[in-house]
């Protein structure tokens, strides 16, 4: 099972996209040691002081494929969840600096909490699914992915170009463009789609 995420793909308005979709879309890595299921507490990483969060539908592969038509990308998704990408921003802040990769700042243990997955027939339109985050209570992210730079199908097709997509893959399909920041120790996240509850958490 492969986790794979994609970043910086989401607008603040529809009339951006159109400026900044190259189809150069940026894919990452994360090792399914990453993962954390069942709204299970996380504990504070120990190799971070500025943890960083991004809400994200997940999108988990239901079948085999490589090389798939743009056409055809919708129907290898079986389920779509709610998730946190979680960076440490100071350690990939030090990465950068010597022009090194996100792994490390991506990768650690408890990066990639997800809700529990809801068929994919229970959404009747990928374009524009709401989802939401709040921290403490507190709305933090807003997302609808009419604001995605690059559409589901747009992002299996390119990965799958590279990559066999194995059912059970999970994609983190990006963040909204507003609203990301720090979590702290004690922190209790809360996300939604189309405003159900399904993922519910502390910071431990």
């Amino acid at each position: 099972m492969k986790i794979i995420g994609i970043g910086k793909n989401y607008v603040n308005d529809t009339s951006e996209i159109a400026a900044i979709k190259t189809g150069a879309q940026t894919i990452f890595t994360k090792p399914d040691s990453t993962l954390v299921t069942d709204n299970r507490d996380i504990g504070f990483p120990k190799i971070t002081n500025q943890l960083a969060y991004e809400v994200e539908l997940v999108a988990k592969i239901g079948k085999r494929g490589k090389d798939i038509a743009l056409n055809d990308a919708e129907s290898y998704i079986s389920e779509l969840a709610v998730g946190i990408d979680y960076t440490a921003k100071d350690v990939l802040a030090a990465s950068r600096e010597n022009k090194g990769p996100w792994a490390l700042a991506k990768g650690f243990d408890g990066a990639s909490p997800i809700s529990g997955f809801k068929p994919i027939a229970d959404f009747k339109d990928l374009g524009s699914i709401n989802y939401d985050l709040k921290i403490n209570g507190a709305q933090k992210q807003v997302g609808n992915t009419s604001l995605m730079i690059y559409s589901f199908a747009e992002i299996i097709a390119y990965i799958s170009s590279f990559m066999t997509l194995e059912a059970g893959d999970l994609i983190f399909t990006g963040t909204p463009a507003s609203g990301t920041g720090l979590v702290v120790k004690g922190d209790h996240l809360q996300a939604s789609i189309e405003g159900e509850l399904l993922l519910d958490f502390k910071m431990v």
